[in-house]
């Protein structure tokens, strides 16, 4: 039930890869794109066990899951290139998932509405995304994250704006806004060891002013920044999501 396939993004320029584990076509389930940590590549969430923790889910056909590699991620932890580099890579990362990764998920498994997750940078990119592009995700999963990228990608361009929740939200009016106000977005977060909540707070209050639906949850300090932390958080909140 595991696939992978690649191809060179136009978008980026250079190549990706993207990984499903459940059921295909006619019989798949609810589209679920797990992004990864920073550094990670589409089959992280695999060798940390978090397909592990969803096979139920898998298994009984109620989601089909799928993992991009972390492109703009890797570039943040090794510091490719400049800053412009690092911000433009960001901004068509966000642009390589809707109109490359999406279609690809819709070609495999039809054109359920999908359900976007991550933990860390991986919540940065999934909020980033349901905010960007609200005809594609129905529901975004933020776990852990950290939803002010400047630090990583070592300052601010146009490019790192549009592809900024908490930079372009503010501006944003219109049918897009109109749209992801019938979204809704999940942040949670532990207070334990390397984890910061005030993030997925700062993050809500600016969802919560524009009236995008959206809810923190506090895990509190027995939950760290770590993959036992979001192997519990994940699939509780798919299987809210999913009733």
């Amino acid at each position: 039930m595991k696939a992978v396939e690649r191809w060179l993004s136009p978008r980026m320029e250079q190549e990706i890869t993207l990984a499903r584990w459940g059921r295909s076509g006619a019989a798949s389930g609810t589209p679920v794109l797990v992004l990864p940590t920073a550094g990670g590549d589409a089959e992280e969430v695999e060798r940390h066990h978090l397909i592990t923790k969803l096979g139920h889910l898998i298994e009984s056909g109620t989601i089909t899951v799928y993992s991009c590699d972390s492109v703009a991620g890797k570039a943040m932890t090794h510091s490719t290139g400049t800053v412009e580099y690092r911000n433009w890579l960001l901004n068509q990362f966000h642009r390589a998932v809707a109109h490359e990764v999406v279609p690809a998920m819709h070609a495999d498994g039809g054109t359920k509405l999908a359900i976007v997750a991550g933990a860390s940078i991986g919540a940065f990119n999934s909020v980033a995304l349901i905010c960007r592009f609200p005809h594609l995700f129905g529901a975004a999963i933020g776990m852990s994250g950290t939803y002010d990228v400047e630090r990583f990608v070592g300052g601010v361009t146009d490019d790192l704006y549009f592809a900024t929740p908490r930079r372009f939200l503010p501006g944003l009016e219109g049918p897009a806004l109109d749209l992801l106000r019938q979204r809704f977005v999940m942040l949670a977060s532990g207070t334990g060891a390397w984890e910061n909540i005030e993030e997925s707070w700062d993050m809500a209050k600016a969802l919560g002013a524009k009236g995008i639906p959206n809810r923190v949850d506090d895990w509190g300090p027995d939950y760290e920044h770590e993959w036992p932390t979001w192997w519990a958080m994940l699939p509780q909140y798919l299987r809210e999501l999913l009733g």
